[in-house]
């Protein structure tokens, strides 16, 4: 039975907040096929709730994902026996999910190198970690399980130090809002510690609630800029969207990220067809030798010669 709270919804939204765990994509193929009833008559997906309506749903099974290869550029920073690490390009989704069936940076390892580890699933061979679509740098691919299990062994046991530029909005270093100053292999650092979960009013975000899970962000200034900062990042957890989360929390989202702020068009600032958020560098212990690899990503042109011309 719909709640009289839910009077004025749309069906497809209203089912997205009853499922949290399941893709509106999802549930849109469920009305679509039928297996959404209102009032014992199949529903549209704009249908409008009044309260007091029975509702049922009759979920299809989700049909097995597989990644298949396809013929894709990629830039290969480091690459021995166990691992690979690639320099992804913005806009570049790192594997398939809702709305995005191929042309992802998976499609393109499994088309480079043939077989990876198979710890993950068919969808992510060989993924220990993930960047957003457009955020770019350095992201490790292991080749084999052992590999694999080893390094995310370091991921979940902090171990990995991931550093990443961002370009802010604003001068985050002369408000401290949110965060304390911490002294880190002989820097200042502010660490921002926010609990991140997803937001509840628009589901493509997420955003700091109490209830959400452990997150810390580090950050300082490289350069001011006018009205931008650059900043160098350090995250010791890896939650969705974290760096955005945190920085955008504070009041200075990164620049280019419509989506937690930052404006649609800047008068200082070129057309933008990304966020300025780059995973610069990635350390860790290498997985058969126990050495130290240290690998960096080059800035990607539209990020380094931004950065030229603000400094003029």
């Amino acid at each position: 039975m719909v709640s009289t709270e839910d009077t004025g919804k749309r069906l497809d939204r209203f089912l997205a907040e009853q499922l949290p765990d399941t893709s509106r994509a999802r549930i849109q193929d469920w009305i679509h096929a039928g297996r959404v009833m209102l009032n014992q008559t199949p529903a549209k997906a704009s249908a409008r709730l009044r309260g007091g309506e029975q509702l049922s749903v009759d979920p299809a099974p989700a049909q097995p994902l597989r990644a298949y290869p396809e013929e894709i550029p990629l830039d290969i920073l480091y690459e021995d026996d166990d691992l690979a690490a690639i320099n992804k390009p913005a806009g570049l989704t790192v594997h398939a999910g809702a709305g995005v069936k191929s042309g992802t940076l998976v499609n393109a390892l499994l088309h480079h190198f043939g077989r990876l580890s198979n710890q993950g699933d068919d969808l992510r061979p060989g993924l220990v970690h993930r960047l957003d679509r457009m955020t770019s740098g350095v992201l490790l691919v292991a080749k084999n399980d052992l590999a694999h299990r080893r390094l995310a062994e370091q991921f979940q046991a902090r171990q990995v130090r991931k550093t990443y530029w961002a370009l802010v909005h604003g001068n985050p270093a002369k408000q401290r809002r949110g965060g304390r100053v911490v002294v880190v292999e002989k820097q200042r650092w502010t660490r921002l510690e926010m609990p991140i979960g997803r937001d509840t009013r628009r589901r493509t975000r997420m955003a700091p609630r109490p209830a959400g899970r452990a997150a810390q962000t580090d950050f300082r200034v490289l350069r001011e800029l006018g009205k931008y900062t650059l900043l160098e990042v350090r995250i010791a957890t890896g939650r969705t969207h974290q760096i955005r989360v945190h920085l955008a929390a504070i009041g200075h989202p990164v620049v280019g990220d419509r989506l937690y702020g930052a404006p649609a068009a800047d008068p200082n600032l070129p057309k933008l067809g990304r966020f300025l958020l780059h995973a610069k560098e990635i350390q860790f212990l290498h997985p058969s030798t126990g050495a130290d690899v240290q690998i960096e990503a080059p800035l990607p042109a539209e990020f380094s010669s931004l950065l030229e011309r603000l400094s003029v």
